[in-house]
């Protein structure tokens, strides 16, 4: 297989092991210990806020309105993949509707992340699969220019690489690159567990105030120096 075939079939995908685990974070978890980092626009949103999904990317670039590529790529896809289509953010047109979800979900997959529009809304609601979209619009796609499957792609403005950890919730969708995966897994249990920790505080009327902020202001130059609020 030459690097520049449009259609790559094999890829390294992260371990199902990782992606158990990494499951049971909420996105904007895997975000914070990831550098506040690779999260896709606020565009792409959940067709229905309960709709959850993680697992590696299998990725698809095709033309605005064309859905060509991610009729093959729905045919080439692993059980476990999450289609994700750099779709250009066009919105004159659906790519995907209740046919192409069904099969989706008939094979497998475990969700469809889409730059793009789609269409049959109340269907796929009823379907229960997990699919992350910029809108919708009635109108058809055409299936005649050639995409590409399986190279880097860029979607809702953050580069997604076949393979790479994805995590969607109703907050929205992280990117994690396949390779640094496994080891934010500990940082996020951290992260749970002290916020966890803050929130029981709050509750208790304890330390109200964050104990970092006035330290924070002082560096920001609001607070001066022995100055408190």
């Amino acid at each position: 297989m030459s690097e520049n075939d449009p259609i790559r079939r094999s890829i390294q995908r992260i371990d199902a092991k990782t992606v158990a685990a990494a499951r049971k974070f909420q996105a904007s978890i895997l975000a914070d210990v990831a550098g506040r980092r690779g999260t896709l626009g606020g565009r792409i949103q959940p067709l229905s806020k309960g709709m959850k999904v993680a697992g590696p990317a299998f990725t698809v670039e095709v033309r605005p309105g064309d859905n060509l590529m991610i009729h093959a790529a729905i045919s080439l896809a692993k059980p476990g993949d999450i289609l994700v289509v750099d779709g250009k953010g066009d919105r004159t047109c659906a790519l995907m509707g209740s046919i192409m979800m069904n099969a989706c979900k008939k094979l497998g997959l475990a969700g469809v992340i889409l730059d793009a529009a789609l269409r049959d809304v109340e269907e796929i609601r009823e379907l229960g699969f997990p699919v992350y979209s910029v809108g919708t619009n009635p109108n058809g796609p055409t299936k005649f220019v050639p995409g590409r499957i399986n190279h880097p792609i860029s979607c809702g403005g953050i580069t997604v690489h076949p393979g790479d950890l994805i995590v969607g919730d109703a907050d929205g969708v992280v990117v994690v690159e396949r390779e640094k995966a496994e080891s934010l897994l500990e940082p996020a249990a951290k992260k749970v567990a002290d916020e966890r920790a803050r929130i029981a505080d709050i509750v208790a009327g304890k330390n109200l105030r964050p104990r970092w902020l006035e330290g924070s202001l002082r560096a920001a130059g609001a607070l001066k120096e022995g100055e408190a609020l």
